[in-house]
């Protein structure tokens, strides 16, 4: 039996597990086809990307445990989690990922209200008189 290999991908407030094993290249996020949870096309994509750079679409059968965010923050999650399983499993992966730019993590996320200001940054509005 093949070893499986897992990770985490995180983006915004989105965190996925991703378990990677050999396989004919099942993808299924929380218990769905990822096609039926990522509805939209370019959603589908994001989640092929880190196997279709390796060619190794048919060859891995990938489950994944998501939960928070929204759906665009755990494609993209599953997108990072997806590329360091495949690193744990071949570390001669890394180059071809990494020039790809699939194994940074985007840090950007949602900044904080403050004190006397209506959001993060937007003021309440100025009145001369």
């Amino acid at each position: 039996m093949e070893k499986q290999k897992n990770s985490v991908g995180r983006r915004k407030e989105a965190v996925t597990r991703v378990f990677l094993t050999k396989g004919t290249g099942n993808i299924t996020v929380n218990g769905k086809d990822y096609k039926t949870y990522f509805a939209l096309p370019y959603l589908q994509n994001q989640v092929e990307q880190s196997l279709k750079v390796i060619e190794g679409l048919d060859k891995f059968d990938v489950k994944v445990n998501a939960k928070g965010g929204g759906v665009k923050g755990q494609a993209e999650a599953v997108k990072l989690g997806i590329a360091r399983a495949l690193i744990a499993q071949d570390a001669e992966l890394r180059p071809t990922l990494k020039a790809a730019g699939l194994l940074t993590r985007d840090p950007r996320s949602v900044e904080r209200k403050k004190p006397g200001k209506k959001k993060a940054r937007r003021s309440y509005q100025f009145s001369k008189r």
